[in-house]
């Protein structure tokens, strides 16, 4: 399993919010993200969080700038919506881009995207709302807007068009700190054939051990317990691998 640290950014801040609304700053993100390294993250998503909103990515620099001493794999995401993008995104020293409107509005681009840079590169970014009784939708603009998407259609066009894993959020879980959407991964599972990554909603290492235990292949994204200290990594570590 790996352990991913999740951070969302606006206007230079480490941001978080609850259902991807009431943002609240948490600090520096070069400093957050050199802390969570030395603690022995196993990798680190970076999302734009207004990015798709104003058509452009800023985090370019920062991945510039942290690269130089951060050596473990980085995904960036947010208004990735271009080859353009996904390029100046590599090139900037991150290892992966998560696409989440930009392949809303043009599913080809997760297809034409991984035929050019390899699908290892390419994360499809979801973020799931639930809309009725067993239903979910991927929603675009970190949450903002919905898809008129079934999730399970969705979740087998990504993964046809050749992403090379899935970056799932449940908006209903995130921030809360109240556990994984159990019921939203029971619902999509077996339609999963690439490498997931469960994001929203971790409040204690009892969630982690929980999806550890009930889906071993898969790993966790997690933010608002660490940005406010409320486990460790170290701790995480010593309880998954003890």
């Amino acid at each position: 399993m790996r352990i991913i640290a999740r951070l969302d950014i606006k206007n230079n801040h480490v941001i978080k919010g609850i259902n991807l609304e009431g943002l609240r700053k948490i600090g520096d993100p070069k400093k957050i993200i050199e802390e969570y390294y030395h603690s022995g993250i196993d990798e680190i998503i970076i999302i734009d969080s207004v990015a798709s909103l104003y058509g452009r990515n800023n985090l370019f620099e920062l991945i510039k700038d942290i690269t130089k001493e951060i050596f473990v794999p980085i995904t960036l995401g947010g208004g990735i919506r271009s080859i353009e993008d996904i390029d100046k995104a590599l090139n900037s020293g991150a290892d992966k881009v998560a696409i989440n409107s930009g392949a809303i509005e043009d599913p080809l681009l997760i297809k034409n995207a991984s035929a050019k840079f390899g699908s290892s590169t390419i994360v499809s970014y979801i973020e799931a709302k639930k809309v009725g009784k067993n239903t979910w939708e991927p929603y675009k603009n970190c949450g903002r807007e919905k898809s008129d998407l079934n999730l399970i259609d969705w979740i087998k066009t990504v993964q046809d068009n050749g992403c090379g894993e899935i970056l799932l959020t449940s908006i209903d879980q995130e921030g809360t700190e109240l556990g994984f959407d159990i019921d939203l991964i029971n619902n999509i599972k077996d339609y999963i054939k690439k490498p997931l990554i469960i994001s929203g909603g971790c409040g204690s290492i009892q969630d982690i051990l929980q999806i550890k235990e009930n889906y071993v292949d898969d790993s966790v994204a997690i933010a608002s317990v660490l940005h406010y200290e409320k486990i460790s990594i170290s701790n995480i570590k010593d309880k998954i691998t003890s």
